[in-house]
């Protein structure tokens, strides 16, 4: 049996097994899609916020020529990490199910079943987008993901959002000569965009390079135009293609599945900020899973800790219960 599954092989998964296997625990990491997936499917020129080194897990230095790094090098660094570890990952393997049992849980995969002792859940966010429930957001046309600019090149492209996501593609793809039309609920740009990027985008807004409906929403995609609502009325304009940028959620449904209790507004998962135990025993959350909805509140450089939390709990309870046999 081993002494922990870990569910996620993400850089806050990682850190997980970095910490097991120091402090000498059996482990094994299981990932639904390829190593730290949800970064691989980031934008091809995403650069990072943070620093290289608030984005090190385990002690390892992660060593970049740039401020900030950028998606490829990030990519390489957890790579590099897990090869060079020896971590033992089983990738696009799903877990599928998981039962309490008397000294632990049975997981079942797509590929494998697992006897643990414990369980760790780090599997993020960004599988599921946060839909905008509107007609014709079925078409092929609206994207929710997004990875180059190239591909929207000379079309005429509607933004849906103001986060960080949704400014980056918005200049990336004018810069690549879209026509570009940005949607923002709200009354202005976020102040969460990334410094450097902000006034960027309020520029290209105030010369007119990009134009941009606030306190508005998009109410209908058809396939060669869409409808925008706006405080001065319903606005038709012709459209190519719709980036909702409108973020991304954790699997929650997988979370109840597992026994997890979620708060009935916001959906955060009921966990111990201690130890990172859920209400489940033995099964603890590690990483921006445990925010519910609230996705902006956690990173990779606020969780890792995550780790630290979890192992040391789960060494402290094999030795209160080593040292209760010895008594």
């Amino acid at each position: 049996m081993l002494d922990i599954l870990i569910i996620g092989g993400g850089p806050i998964g990682l850190a997980c097994g970095l910490e097991a296997q120091r402090a000498g625990l059996s482990f094994f990491i299981v990932e639904k899609g390829c190593l730290v997936n949800s970064l691989y499917n980031y934008p091809s020129t995403m650069t990072f916020f943070s620093t290289s080194e608030k984005l090190e897990i385990g002690g390892i230095p992660f060593v970049t020529i740039n401020n900030k790094p950028v998606r490829a090098e990030a990519l390489e660094y957890y790579r590099r990490v897990a090869v060079s570890r020896n971590l033992p990952i089983n990738l696009f393997e799903e877990i599928t199910g998981i039962v309490k049992t008397e000294d632990g849980y049975h997981i079942t995969s797509t590929k494998a079943t697992y006897e643990a002792k414990n369980v760790i859940i780090s599997t993020g966010f960004y599988d599921i987008s946060v839909n905008l429930n509107i007609p014709g957001e079925h078409l092929p046309k609206v994207k929710h993901y997004y990875q180059d600019p190239h591909y929207y090149a000379m079309q005429k492209v509607v933004v849906v959002g103001s986060s960080n996501s949704a400014i980056d593609v918005a200049l990336e793809t004018y810069r690549k000569g879209a026509d570009v039309t940005l949607v923002v609920r709200g009354d202005e740009i976020s102040s969460r965009v990334k410094y450097w990027v902000r006034p960027d985008i309020i520029n290209r807004i105030k010369e007119g390079s990009i134009k941009a409906y606030f306190n508005a929403n998009l109410k209908e995609v058809r396939e060669y135009e869409v409808d925008i609502e706006t405080p001065e009325g319903t606005v038709t304009i012709p459209n190519d293609f719709v980036m909702a940028m409108t973020g991304y959620k954790p699997n929650f449904i997988f979370l109840e599945k597992m026994g997890i209790e979620l708060s009935e507004d916001k959906f955060i998962p009921k966990y111990n900020p201690d130890t990172m135990e859920s209400n489940m025993p033995g099964m603890y959350l590690a990483g921006v899973v445990v925010g519910g909805l609230d996705t902006h509140l956690w990173f990779i450089e606020n969780s890792r800790v995550h780790a630290d939390m979890i192992i040391g709990d789960i060494v402290k309870k094999r030795l209160n219960a080593e040292n209760k046999t010895h008594l």
